[in-house]
């Protein structure tokens, strides 16, 4: 137990931790992104179905796929972590939360994982490993 331990204490990096959330909701962003771009007159005819402004549909769109670079270069991490969180809550709230928790059921719950990363990245920032810090030098 005392030989697993130590390896574990090996792999204490919090900040590449921090660099490990930013790839992933990027990559899921420039994924969610582009398919909302892709398919845009039925993303804004949904938009407008559940109430939302139309052209918001196509902020949302290109917000998402350009907040997916950021989030992997490590630029403006807690600014678009705001930004996502909000959109995040939004989905919750107007298309999820009636479902129930479970994402089979077309639940809240992968939503509400992208929320919570938004959110910690907003606390966190990009961490040492961004473009950011690069640029700082």
């Amino acid at each position: 137990m005392k030989k697993i331990h130590e390896l574990v204490h090996k792999f204490n990096n919090p900040n590449l931790g921090i660099l490990f959330i930013r790839i992933a909701l990027g990559v899921v962003f420039i994924s969610e992104g582009w398919t909302k771009i892709s398919h845009i007159e039925y993303v804004a005819g949904f938009f407008g179905v559940i109430g939302i402004p139309v052209f918001l549909a196509y902020f949302v769109s290109y917000f998402e796929f350009v907040a997916g670079i950021l989030l992997i270069c490590g630029v403006f991490v807690r600014y678009v972590g705001i930004i996502l969180s909000a959109i995040m809550l939004v989905a919750i709230a107007k298309v999820h939360f009636v479902h129930g928790f479970n994402v089979q059921n077309g639940g809240y719950e992968y939503v509400y994982v992208l929320l919570l990363s938004a959110m910690s990245l907003v606390t966190f920032g990009s961490g040492p490993y961004s473009v950011k810090k690069f640029l700082n030098k």
